[in-house]
């Protein structure tokens, strides 16, 4: 199944009911998923599997572990952001706080 930002526009409630369901067709159906999504979170919490893509090249691969990192979000993103383990499902969450600071935008 290839889906496309399957999650835009919706509230957070209906956000949660597509993954939950795509999950559960992962899970109970062993159906293959191939989704892009935006949002980080929601990519760490449901994905087995991320890529970060920067530039139309493949910048970075592997579990949400391995991909959701500050060095990540700084390179590909060009965001400031802490990385906390969630409690729950023990997975990275993304929190955004600024932009990289570069010698350009400090000239400015």
């Amino acid at each position: 199944m290839l889906l496309d930002e399957p999650t835009t526009y919706l509230d957070l409630a209906h956000q949660m009911e597509v993954l939950q369901l795509l999950d559960e067709l992962n899970k109970k159906q062993k159906k293959t998923i191939i989704l892009v999504v935006h949002d980080l979170n929601h990519a760490s919490r449901f994905a087995h599997h991320v890529v970060a893509i920067s530039k139309g090249q493949l910048a970075y691969e592997g579990s949400p572990q391995e991909v959701i990192t500050k060095e990540m979000l700084s390179k590909v993103f060009g965001i400031e952001a802490e990385i906390i383990l969630d409690p729950i499902h023990k997975m990275p969450l993304c929190i955004p706080y600024s932009l990289v600071q570069t010698k350009e935008s400090l000239a400015v």
